[in-house]
């Protein structure tokens, strides 16, 4: 996929979801600093009702504390999604992804899960790389929010992202995040760890742990 092209598709998207809640996070840990923002949202009918289009973005930029010229660099990663969610699929749906990462522009495709309520959600995809050799992509998100009295709440959320090549040449990744800590209006804050590990017979793993801060604007 064209970057260029990408860059005025999410622009444009951009532009419609202006109302959607979006929460930002910096998470500080023991080796790096990240920058996250994701949100979901449904495009409205020509009633004002959600429809059955939901529109995912998400924009994460990761920088090591021992950053060099020539190591140790900044990462970033920019994901749109795209699906239909027909009612009659019971949660599942279609799914387009567009993606820009370090390593180059990818467009996949696949069946999304999504299930939003006020205090759960759970969301993932198992999307595949339109191209020769591809990576088959499997996304968990799953975030629980349950009160503790009018004010305060619960906030707990775990991610897994897992790549699994089919070139055999190249490693298998496997990240986790976890999140957990205090929800108080449109703030959280809490305790964090990003856990990462690549490879096939023998893996490099690394842990990064701190604290996270989060709101939604």
């Amino acid at each position: 996929m064209n970057p260029k092209l990408l860059s005025i598709i999410v622009l444009l998207l951009w532009v419609s979801m202006v109302q959607a809640q979006i929460p930002v996070e910096v998470f500080g840990g023991d080796k790096k600093a990240s920058f996250d923002m994701m949100f979901f949202k449904f495009f409205k009918n020509k009633e004002g009702q959600n429809s059955h289009f939901l529109f995912f973005t998400r924009e994460r930029a990761v920088v090591d504390y021992k950053q060099k010229a020539t190591s140790n660099l900044p990462q970033f990663g920019f994901t749109e999604a795209f699906s239909y969610n027909h009612p009659s699929f019971k949660g599942f749906a279609p799914v387009l992804v567009g993606q820009v990462l370090n390593r180059g522009t990818f467009a996949k495709t696949g069946i999304q899960y999504a299930h939003m309520s006020a205090t759960l959600t759970v969301f993932g995809w198992s999307v595949v790389a339109l191209e020769s050799k591809p990576d088959i992509d499997l996304f968990l998100l799953l975030r629980y929010t349950p009160s503790f009295n009018k004010k305060w709440h619960l906030f707990s959320q775990i991610e897994l992202i897992n790549a699994l090549p089919m070139d055999q040449t190249t490693d298998f990744s496997f990240a986790q995040r976890l999140r957990l800590g205090l929800k108080k209006a449109d703030w959280q804050l809490g305790l964090g760890s990003d856990l990462s590990a690549a490879g096939r017979k023998s893996y490099t793993t690394t842990q990064n742990t701190g604290l996270f801060i989060r709101h939604e604007f």
